[in-house]
């Protein structure tokens, strides 16, 4: 059995972990929700199921991987026992790492877009155009695919210490130094301020709407990157000594942070583009968001500014590229970590066999992109990623021995079962989680 990797520090976790979370989604997804739903009233309501929800989920993947030291398959296995139990726990895992690799092979297209626009963001600063990084091509889709998968490849062959820990400890900062940049200049543009108004000023008329409460908690769950065993094989690197909540709560903050900066730079930039005559708004009146909103709106209002403008976009998209691999990095250990773990494969070896993986399955969607990419989207983030949280909250409150879980805990905190932690957690993920989550699951069906 090759001997597993540890991370060297909290601080080098914590900012690996929340870079898990801390996405493409996170960034273009938040913002437009709260625009949307109440402005502040919403980012209350996020707070609140950030860690009423999404917290005891990260904690259930947290114990699991460094109670087990293993990857998700054989952890979940090794808690169901033996029996239907044990079967169950390792299809859950396979599946959690099949779903994490057409997750990535869809995230890779869209994180290649980003370095394509940050490429024109640096050509622009220079004055040079090249119109075929902003056209979508197949080609362009496939060559910009291929370096984002080899680039996050190339971390996490380098393993935990040096690989994944050395490198986030280096974007995430500057991920938060980027955003910080972003977020003064834009706020002295003209427009800004209304941005800011839509953002902050609460409508807490909206704060029971069912609609909102929903959303809220679909992105409170989905943005802390929950379901597909990333946290968990995470989990399994920290060091014994370490207090889990604790280190469970700094994740989360961070994760929380980065999402709320993001829309003290996004809704402002978008009242600032209309302001230069950019259209924000959809037929129906909302805001736009996702694709259209970062490679339309964002885009047209950075050509508004002039060269400036080419040197806000190069900075904006390379901080959507840092985002992306900090996440993309965490999915491919997934995989990894079970071929390293249960297949006693070299790290090395392990992450090219997924890597080739990857590239075929992003590839197969780049040439038959009509068809299949937005499948795979709702297939992976709608259907399997909720379920596969539903079968870890059911492992970690009616499958797993409570005495086996109070005991890990202590590894890092003792006099934990006398903290409001162990008082309340057990039985909320034992009963709460799993009705909240299949709710969530209820509703993207009925939708």
């Amino acid at each position: 059995m090759s001997a597993r990797g540890e991370f060297s520090s909290r601080i080098g976790f914590v900012l690996a972990a929340a870079g898990s979370a801390v996405g493409l989604g996170n960034i273009w997804g938040f913002p437009t929700k709260v625009a949307e739903n109440g402005g502040a009233a919403f980012v209350l309501v996020y707070l609140i199921m950030a860690f009423t929800l999404a917290y005891p989920v990260l904690m259930a993947e947290l114990i699991i991987g460094r109670a087990k030291r293993a990857n998700m398959v054989d952890a979940l296995g090794s808690i169901g026992g033996t029996g239907a139990k044990r079967f169950a726990g390792r299809l859950a895992g396979s599946v959690g790492a099949v779903t994490v690799i057409l997750i990535l092979s869809f995230y890779a297209i869209v994180a290649g877009w980003m370095i394509a626009f940050f490429v024109d963001g640096v050509l622009g600063v220079i004055g040079q155009e090249f119109a075929w990084l902003t056209t979508f091509s197949e080609s362009r889709n496939a060559i910009f695919m291929l370096l984002f998968v080899m680039l996050t490849a190339f971390v996490v062959s380098g393993g935990i210490s040096n690989g994944i820990e050395r490198w986030s400890v280096r974007l995430m900062p500057t991920l938060f130094a980027i955003i910080v940049i972003l977020i003064i200049y834009v706020s002295f543009q003209d427009g800004a301020l209304q941005g800011w108004k839509v953002y902050l000023v609460p409508d807490f008329a909206r704060v029971m709407d069912a609609g909102l409460l929903v959303d809220a908690m679909g992105q409170a769950f989905f943005s802390m990157s929950l379901g597909v065993g990333t946290m968990l094989v995470y989990g399994s690197y920290i060091q014994k000594d370490e207090s889990l909540p604790k280190l469970g709560a700094s994740v989360a903050l961070v994760d929380i942070g980065v999402a709320v900066f993001a829309g003290m730079l996004i809704i402002p930039a978008m009242y600032v583009a209309l302001q230069n005559g950019v259209e924000i708004f959809t037929e129906g009146g909302k805001l736009i968001q996702g694709d259209s909103l970062i490679f339309s709106v964002l885009p047209a209002l950075f050509e508004t500014i002039g060269v400036v403008g080419s040197l806000v976009a190069a900075a904006f998209f390379a901080l959507m590229v840092i985002a992306a691999l900090t996440s993309s990095i965490s999915m491919l250990e997934v995989p990894v970590a079970y071929l390293v773990d249960s297949k006693d494969v070299k790290r090395n070896k392990a992450t090219f066999l997924v890597m080739v993986l990857v590239l075929v399955c992003s590839l197969t969607i780049v040439l038959n992109f009509d068809q299949l990419f937005v499948l795979v989207i709702v297939a992976t983030t709608q259907y399997s990623q909720p379920l596969l949280g539903l079968v870890l909250s059911v492992f970690a409150g009616w499958v797993w021995h409570r005495n086996e879980i109070l005991s890990e805990l202590k590894n890092g905190q003792h006099g934990v079962e006398q903290g409001v932690f162990w008082k309340i957690w057990p039985w909320y993920i034992k009963f709460v989680c799993p009705v909240v989550i299949a709710f969530m699951f209820y509703r993207s069906l009925t939708q």
